[in-house]
C-alpha cells in the first residue's frame, strides 16, 4: 500500500487528505472525509449514484481512481450545492416534482444535473435526457420524467423565469393536504445528502466490525468440510463464523401456511450447514476491523464440495423421472385449484372460437441501485438490534429469533432509510447474517454487500410456465377458460403459500369468466430464491391471459379494446374466485382510455415504414389490497405537551412514501383539531416504539394504516372533546387522569374469506385495483430492437391520498414493466450479475411519454375512499409491450423477455413464410387428469 497527500478544493474549501492513489476511489476520499451524500450504488460505474463534480465535468467517483486525479483539483459533491436551509433550485424542484422516492439516487442527479445547467441554462427535454444518458444517471423508481420536470423547472427559476416561492409546494386555502401533492417529508434530507442509508451509518459505527460473505461457486452441491485457518490469520480478522457457530437451530423459521403445501416452510438455512441448494446461500461470514481485511480474508476460506446436477430450469425438475432436489418435499410441493362453473371440456366444445398457447415470464431482478446493507449489535441491556432493509420488521424478529438462538422478546428492528426494494427485503436472510455474526463476536458489525454478491443472495420475481385455452361465443363473450401455472420457487420456500394463491386469482382477470378450471403450482429449482416483487405473482398470470386476449381478439376479427370491453366485469359480475367486488371500474377505465387508444393507431400507421414497424398494444390489470383473510394493523397517536402529536406506525417505507402516507393520513383523520402538518411528528419503523402494522406489501399500507389511523384519531378527539364541543389541552387532558395515548386498530375479520382449497373460491382481501395500460412502440425490422415511444395507464386506485406518490407509482411501475418487457433477467449466473447484464432499463430505453390518468371510484370500506396502489401499475405493462410488438410487425414473443435478437428470429422466420409453431410445457401433470382427482378425492383438514 502506497500513500499520498493530496490538496483538493471540496466543495470551495482546500481540503488535505492522505489516500492510496493506486486503490483509492475518488468516492473512497470523499466518503471518508464525511461527504456520504455520495452514495455508492453498482461501485462499477453503470449507475452515476456517486456522481460528483470533477473540475467543472460530471465523474463517477466510484471508479476515478485517485492517481488520474490531479493536486489541487475542484470538486463539488451534494454537499456543496445547497443545504436544507438554503437550497438549491434543483434540491426544491426534486422535492416538489416527485424526484424523490427512494431517494438514493438523487445526490447524484442533483449533482449532475447542476454541471449541466453550470454549461446550457436553457436545455431542451431531450438535451436533459441525453445528458442523464450520456453521464449513465440511473434511477430504479421513478420512470425518469419526473426528473426531467424538476430540471427544466429549476432551469426556469435560475434564468429569473420563476421564483423559489412560486417553484415550492402551497397548502390550499382550506389547509387539506390529503390529494394533493404535498411534498414527502423524508425528501429535504435525501436531497441535500444528509441521509444516511445503510451503509453510511456502518461506515459512521468505528467499533463495528466489517463482515464479508464466502459463497460457494456452485448452485447443487454437498459440503464436505470447511477449512477458515487461513482466513483467520489474515490481517485484522476477529472471526470466521459457519454454521457451528450459530447458537439458535440455524433456520429461517418462516411457515409455509398453504394446507395444500407438502414443505413445512422450515428449510433454510441461515449457514450452509452440508447442502448447498443455490449459489447465493453463504457458506461462511468474515469479521474484521475493515472492509477490505475483511474481503481479503473470505478469499482465503477454503471449502470442499461434491458438485451434484444443478437444476437450474423447473421444466427439469417437473419432470417425472426428475431427482427428489430436497430430501424432505417433493420438486412441486404445492398444487392448488380453481374450479368454477361447468366442465370446462364440453364448454369449449360447444364454444366457437378457441385459442391456446403457453408462454414464460423470465426471472425478474429487482435491479435496485443500493445493494443489501446491515448492521447488527447487541445494545446496554442486552437488546439484540438490527438495522436493515425490511418489508416487515416484525417478520425478522418471528422467523429468525429461535434460528439465531436468541429470545424475540429481546430482540429489536430498525429500517434504515432505503434505497428501494420493490419486494426483496420481505425476506429476513440478510438480517440473519448480521444476526448471527454479531452474536457469535459480541461486537457490533456491519455489511455492505457488493453488487454481485446483492444479485446471487437476494430473491428474485418468481419465474413462470403457463400453458391455457380461452373459449368465446360467436359475439365474443368468453365462455371458459382452462391453465395451468407453476412457478419457480428456486432454492427455498419463502412466500410460496402467498406465491400460488395469485396464480388462482389473477389469471384472466379483470374478465367475467363463467366456467374455469386451473392449477397454480409452486417447484424447486437451484436458481436464486423468488421472494415478493411489486404485484407479486400477477404480471406472471398476465403474460398468459392478456397475450391470449389479443389473440382471441384477432381470431374473431374484434379490436382488442372493444373484445375486452364486452368482458370486463360489470356491476354485479363475479372473479374467476367466486367474489364481488365494492366497485366495477373497468367500462369507465377503457371509455376513457379509447380515443387515446385510437389516436395511438392513427399515429402507428401514419408513422411506420418498412424498416420500422410502428404497434400499439393494451393491456387490463387487477391487483388486490390487503395481504390476506383478517389482516390485522396497529398504530399509536399521542397529544404532546407542546399540543403537537406524534403517529407511531411500522409501516415500513422502501420508497414509495410511508412518510407522506403517515402525514396527510393523520392531518385528515385530525382536521378538527386544526392542527398544521408541522404539528405533526412521525415515529416510524422502529419494534421498540411502535406497534405492528404489518408488512409492506399487498398493496395495504395505505389502507390499513390508514383506516388504523382514522380509528386512534376518533379515539382522540372523542377523549379531548369537551362539553361545548371545544378540545381540551395536552395540560387538561393530564388533569382530568385522561390519557393522551390511543391505539388505532384496522383488522379485515368480516370483509374476507380465505380460498377454498378444493376449488379456489374465496376472497382473501378486501379491495382492488384495476386499470389498462396502452404502449406504442417502434420494431427496427433488421435487429429486432423494439422501442417503446409511450405508455399510458388510465387506473383506479380510489380516491388519491398523495398526488406525486401515487403518480410516482405509475410512472415507476411502468418503467419496470418495459424492462421486464424487453430485457430484464436474472437466469445467466455469469452474464446477468450487474446492472447492465441485468438488463437495466436507463433512460434511454424509458420514453419521456410516460402518463397516467385516473378514474375514481371511492372505496366503501378504505380510509377517506382510498385504496392502496404500487401494484396495480406493474401487473401488465409488460404485456402491452409484448402485445404492441405483435401489432407492430406480426410477431408474437411467448417467452420474455422480448430482446431484439429473440425479435429477429422470429421476424426472420416470418419472412420465410415458416410458422411459428407453440410448445406446449409438461408442467408435471395433466390439466384434466389432475382437476379430476382433486375432485374426486378432496382436501379434508384433519380435525
Amino acid at each position: 500500500m502506497t500513500a499520498k497527500k493530496m490538496i483538493l478544493n471540496i466543495n470551495g474549501a482546500d481540503r488535505m487528505i492522505v489516500c492510496d492513489p493506486e486503490t483509492d476511489m475518488l468516492a473512497d476520499v470523499v466518503r471518508r472525509l464525511g461527504l456520504t451524500g455520495t452514495k455508492v450504488g453498482c461501485k462499477a460505474g453503470q449507475c452515476g449514484i456517486c456522481s460528483v463534480i470533477l473540475d467543472g465535468e460530471v465523474v463517477r467517483s466510484c471508479v476515478k481512481k485517485m492517481k488520474t486525479i490531479k493536486d489541487g483539483s475542484r470538486v463539488t459533491t451534494i454537499e456543496g450545492i445547497g443545504t436544507p436551509t438554503n437550497l438549491h433550485p434543483l434540491q426544491l424542484a426534486w422535492i416538489v416534482y416527485g424526484g424523490v422516492q427512494c431517494g438514493f439516487c438523487s445526490p447524484g442527479f442533483i449533482v449532475s444535473a447542476k454541471a449541466l445547467l453550470d454549461k446550457n441554462l436553457n436545455p431542451t427535454r431531450q438535451e436533459v435526457r441525453e445528458w442523464f444518458r450520456k453521464n449513465r444517471n440511473a434511477c430504479r423508481c421513478t420512470g425518469y420524467s419526473p426528473l426531467v420536470d424538476a430540471v427544466m423547472a429549476a432551469a426556469k427559476v435560475l434564468r429569473g423565469e420563476l421564483t423559489m416561492e412560486d417553484l415550492n409546494y402551497k397548502i390550499p386555502a382550506d389547509g387539506k393536504i390529503y390529494g394533493t401533492g404535498y411534498p414527502r417529508p423524508a425528501a429535504l434530507a435525501k436531497v441535500t445528502g444528509t441521509c444516511d442509508y445503510g451503509d453510511d451509518i456502518g461506515m459512521k459505527m468505528p467499533q463495528a466490525l466489517h463482515l464479508a460473505v464466502v459463497l460457494p461457486g456452485v448452485s447443487h452441491a454437498r459440503l464436505l468440510s470447511i477449512d477458515t485457518s487461513e482466513a483467520e490469520k489474515m490481517p485484522g480478522v476477529e472471526k470466521v463464523i459457519t454454521h457451528k457457530d450459530v447458537k439458535g437451530n440455524n433456520r429461517i423459521m418462516w411457515p409455509c401456511t398453504n394446507v395444500l403445501s407438502k414443505a413445512d416452510g422450515f428449510d433454510r438455512p441461515i449457514l450452509v450447514e452440508n447442502m448447498i441448494y443455490h449459489c447465493g446461500d453463504v457458506i461462511a461470514i468474515v469479521a474484521a476491523r475493515t472492509r477490505e481485511e475483511a474481503r481479503a480474508a473470505a478469499k482465503k476460506v477454503k471449502f470442499e464440495c461434491e458438485r451434484l446436477p444443478e437444476y437450474l430450469n423447473i421444466l427439469e425438475t417437473m419432470m417425472l423421472d426428475a431427482s427428489q432436489i430436497n430430501k424432505d418435499y417433493p420438486n412441486i410441493y404445492i398444487e392448488a385449484p380453481v374450479i368454477k362453473g361447468q366442465d370446462t371440456r364440453d364448454v369449449i366444445k360447444e364454444s366457437a372460437y378457441v385459442v391456446e398457447g403457453s408462454f414464460y415470464s423470465q426471472r425478474q431482478p429487482h435491479l435496485v441501485l443500493e445493494p443489501d446493507t446491515d448492521q447488527a449489535y447487541v445494545d446496554d441491556d442486552g437488546i439484540l438490534t438490527i438495522h436493515c432493509k425490511s418489508l416487515f420488521l416484525q417478520l425478522n424478529i418471528f422467523t429468525l429469533a429461535p434460528g439465531i438462538g436468541y429470545p424475540a422478546d429481546k430482540m429489536r428492528v430498525i429500517e434504515n432509510p432505503t434505497g428501494a426494494s420493490f419486494g426483496y427485503a420481505l425476506s429476513p436472510y440478510m438480517p440473519a447474517i448480521a444476526a448471527v455474526a454479531t452474536l457469535a463476536t459480541g461486537k457490533p458489525v456491519t455489511i455492505t454487500l457488493s453488487y454481485e454478491e446483492h444479485q446471487y443472495i437476494t430473491g428474485k420475481r418468481a419465474p413462470s410456465f403457463s400453458n391455457a385455452k380461452l373459449a368465446c361465443d360467436k359475439n365474443g363473450k368468453i365462455t371458459a377458460l382452462e391453465y395451468e401455472i407453476a412457478y419457480d420457487e428456486g432454492a427455498y420456500t419463502e412466500a410460496a403459500d402467498v406465491l400460488v394463491q395469485k396464480g388462482l386469482r389473477f389469471m384472466g382477470a379483470p374478465y367475467k369468466i363463467p366456467n374455469a378450471i386451473g392449477l397454480s403450482k409452486t417447484v424447486i429449482s437451484n436458481h436464486a430464491v423468488s421472494t415478493a416483487y411489486r404485484g407479486f405473482g400477477a404480471p406472471q398470470c398476465y403474460t398468459c391471459s392478456e397475450q391470449l386476449m389479443d389473440m382471441m381478439a384477432e381470431k374473431i376479427g374484434m379490436d382488442p379494446l372493444e373484445f375486452r370491453y364486452i368482458n370486463v366485469y360489470r356491476e354485479g359480475d363475479e372473479s374467476l374466485n367466486g367474489n364481488k367486488f365494492s366497485v366495477y371500474p373497468m367500462t369507465k377505465i377503457l371509455d376513457k382510455l379509447r380515443p387515446y387508444y385510437r389516436e395511438a393507431l392513427a399515429r402507428a400507421e401514419r408513422e411506420a415504414t418498412p424498416e420500422r414497424k410502428r404497434g400499439v398494444g393494451i393491456a387490463c390489470g387487477e391487483y388486490n389490497v390487503t395481504s390476506g383473510p383478517n389482516d390485522h394493523a396497529e398504530i399509536y397517536l399521542e397529544l404532546n405537551p407542546d399540543g403537537t402529536v406524534t403517529h407511531y406506525n411500522t409501516w415500513q417505507d422502501q420508497g414509495q412514501g410511508a412518510d407522506a402516507g403517515t402525514l396527510i393520513h393523520t392531518h385528515e383523520a385530525l382536521r378538527p383539531l386544526g392542527l398544521r402538518p408541522d404539528q405533526i411528528n412521525l415515529c416510524m419503523n422502529d419494534t421498540a416504539v411502535a406497534p405492528i402494522c404489518g408488512p409492506s406489501a399487498g398493496s395495504r399500507s395505505h389502507y390499513m394504516a390508514g383506516n388504523a389511523t382514522i380509528n386512534a384519531a376518533e379515539q382522540l378527539m372523542k377523549a379531548m372533546r369537551k362539553p361545548d364541543g371545544s378540545y381540551r389541552t395536552y395540560d387538561e387532558m393530564v388533569a382530568a387522569g385522561i390519557p393522551t395515548k390511543y391505539t388505532g386498530v384496522a383488522d379485515t375479520t368480516g370483509l374476507t374469506t380465505d380460498l377454498d382449497p378444493n376449488n379456489g373460491q374465496g376472497n382473501p382481501t378486501a379491495e382492488y385495483t384495476f386499470g389498462v395500460f396502452l404502449a406504442e412502440v417502434e420494431v427496427e425490422v433488421a435487429t429486432g430492437k423494439t422501442k417503446v415511444l409511450s405508455m399510458k395507464c388510465i387506473a383506479d386506485v380510489g380516491v388519491i391520498g398523495n398526488k406525486i406518490s401515487v403518480d410516482g407509482q405509475a410512472l415507476g411501475g411502468m418503467m419496470h414493466g418495459i424492462g421486464m418487457a424487453l430485457s430484464e433477467d436474472f437466469d445467466d449466473l455469469k452474464k446477468h450479475k450487474n446492472l447492465i447484464g441485468g438488463g437495466f432499463p436507463f433512460i434511454e430505453n424509458v420514453p419521456d411519454d410516460l402518463s397516467v390518468e385516473y378514474v375514481i371510484s371511492p372505496r366503501p370500506t378504505g380510509p377517506h375512499g382510498s385504496a392502496g396502489c404500487a401494484e396495480l401499475f406493474q401487473s401488465s405493462p409488460h404485456v402491452a409491450v409484448i402485445n404492441a410488438i405483435y401489432n407492430a410487425c406480426g410477431v408474437r414473443i411467448y417467452e420474455l423477455p422480448a430482446r431484439s435478437e429473440k425479435v429477429k428470429t422470429a421476424l426472420a422466420a416470418k419472412a420465410r413464410g415458416e410458422e411459428i409453431k407453440q410448445k406446449k410445457y409438461f408442467l408435471g401433470s395433466e390439466l384434466h387428469e389432475k382437476i379430476d382427482y382433486i375432485k374426486a378425492h378432496p382436501f379434508a383438514p384433519e380435525k
